[in-house]
């Protein structure tokens, strides 16, 4: 049987979802930017979702619970949502770069973990 339409259609998803992480990272940084952020915590805070890996010194499901939970892009949303609700900057500027954690993260071909492996991600695996 014949597979080379499903690769093309993966590899087509895989190049998409890539694509999209860097526009959501590339939108972030601007929005950063554009709201005069400070450009150390911005490098000094782009890599705190990643603790959320900690987890696995657990065990794999908790692991990749903590992952997932600190890696869709809901929780940023929201605190960017309640930022502008309240005018609140700061909140603004850590919603925007948690938001580029992940957006880069996807560009990376980085995805949501399965519970299986910490490389069995929902892009591929790593």
């Amino acid at each position: 049987m014949n597979n080379e339409p499903e690769k093309r259609a993966t590899t087509m998803a895989s190049i998409l979802l890539r694509l999209e992480g860097g526009v959501v990272l590339a939108s972030a940084i601007a929005a950063y930017a554009y709201t005069n952020g400070n450009g150390w915590a911005f490098v000094g805070l782009l890599l705190a979702p990643d603790l959320a890996m900690l987890g696995y010194l657990a065990n794999v499901r908790l692991g990749s619970l903590l992952y997932n939970i600190a890696h869709f892009y809901a929780l940023p949303g929201a605190i960017i949502a309640a930022a502008l609700l309240t005018n609140t900057p700061v909140l603004l500027h850590i919603g925007l770069i948690w938001t580029a954690h992940i957006g880069m993260d996807r560009l990376m071909g980085y995805g949501l973990k399965y519970p299986t492996h910490f490389k069995d991600t929902h892009l591929q695996h790593v």
